[in-house]
């Protein structure tokens, strides 16, 4: 049988993906070895961030460096076997966080985001998932004055460069907008445009569930099964004339079959989910120990900043430890549900784009990945710019191209 485009990988990104070219008219075929939204689009905070138009650099000053290396933020942890292998893409990171780098990125990362919740939108209404989402926006809670100035400044600059919703809280208001907040806090920023969403890897589903009803096809098989039929793709019994890579963390290491070096930091993460404590309406970050505290289906999820470490390396608890304890600090957090911490990896480019167009030097293969922190809010944005390129051969944005990133 014959399928126009085969996409590889049924996480938020790889879903969206299916959907928007399915929307321009291709026959797709969506190909997860497992179940739609259960790797890493599950385990992520939840929050369709149509605020964060700068994308997260990487610490430059002197100060903010030795405290990594000593292992006082616990926002950013390290493991010194995790270095190496990733040394190349951490240099690449370093030099692109130079001020003017970030800025020309941010630029092009503004434009996505700010579009993020307008692109979700009706995705979100035609599968049927408005119960899932969450319009209120979150908090991002700071403990010191001194911080919640620096926070209340950095927010109203960023307000009025990119246009976006914000509001600062303090005392009665910041207690009537999250009366589960009972630990000592200066204020918070309230970013209003941005959602939530009670069950991401759900949503995920319910995109799939979309993209079937719709006609599409998902197929459980391997993506290293993928292999030439003639000038287009064969996996199983489903051949194409394109395909997609949308494996996220994978996608590096699958790519080295062709030739294609994708350096890539790879950022591992922590939840677990906690019941029988406070209720929250919406997720708090706290800023000051890199944690987020997320309302959903399955309790309060409390999330981490991010690991460095070797592939395969097994879990360390110090991160999580310290998350719940900073949790624990500011609300009533309840018990843990699960009897360990669930980890996952985020794959982060080191110019901070993500990578949407045509993979050098291989016709008719497609990469879209790289999305960093924020796959689960910009997949459907990046999908559509991905489907148009496919589809017409125009590509929106140049800065996301491959030949342009790599």
């Amino acid at each position: 049988m014959m399928s126009e485009v085969l996409v590889l990988g049924g996480g938020m990104v790889g879903t969206a993906t299916a959907l928007a070219l399915q929307a321009r008219g291709c026959d797709v075929v969506l190909v997860e070895r497992g179940l739609p939204g259960r790797e890493t689009s599950y385990g992520n905070a939840g929050i369709i961030q149509s605020e964060a138009a700068e994308p997260y650099a990487m610490p430059r000053s002197l100060a903010a460096l030795w405290r990594i290396a000593l292992g006082r933020d616990n926002g950013v942890r390290w493991e010194l076997a995790g270095l190496p292998g990733q040394a190349g893409a951490l240099w690449r990171y370093f030099r692109a966080s130079a001020p003017a780098r970030h800025a020309a990125a941010s630029r092009v990362y503004a434009g996505l985001v700010v579009r993020s919740t307008e692109d979700h939108a009706p995705l979100v209404e035609a599968a049927g998932a408005g119960n899932l989402i969450r319009r209120g926006g979150y908090l991002a809670v700071a403990r010191e004055a001194a911080a919640f100035e620096a926070a209340a400044r950095d927010a109203e600059r960023m307000a009025r460069a990119y246009g976006l919703r914000m509001r600062l809280l303090e005392g009665a208001a910041l207690r009537a907008a999250e009366p589960g907040l009972t630990g000592a806090l200066a204020g918070a920023v309230q970013w209003q445009g941005a959602w939530s969403c009670a069950d991401p890897g759900g949503l995920v589903a319910a995109y799939a569930a979309l993209f079937e009803r719709r006609g599409g096809r998902i197929v459980r098989s391997d993506a290293t099964e993928l292999a030439r039929a003639g000038a287009g793709w064969r996996l199983g019994e489903v051949e194409a004339a394109h395909c997609v890579v949308a494996l996220g963390p994978w996608s590096a290491t699958f790519l080295q079959r062709f030739g294609i070096r994708v350096p890539m930091v790879l950022k591992r993460g922590y939840h677990r989910h906690f019941a029988g404590g406070a209720n929250l309406g919406a997720p708090v970050v706290d800023e000051a120990t890199g944690t987020v505290v997320s309302p959903m289906r399955d309790g309060l999820r409390v999330l981490t900043g991010a690991e460095i470490a070797r592939p395969g390396a097994p879990k360390r608890s110090q991160q999580i430890t310290r998350s719940e304890a900073a949790i624990r600090s500011l609300l009533d957090l309840g018990q843990p549900v699960e009897a360990e911490p669930w980890m996952g990896t985020r794959p982060c480019l080191p110019g901070m784009l993500p990578m949407a167009g045509p993979a050098p030097g291989v016709p008719g293969l497609w990469l879209h990945f790289g999305h960093g922190h924020q796959g689960f809010t910009l997949g459907p944005t990046t999908a559509a710019l991905l489907g148009e390129e496919i589809t017409t051969g125009r590509a929106p944005v140049p800065a996301l191209s491959p030949a342009a990133i790599l």
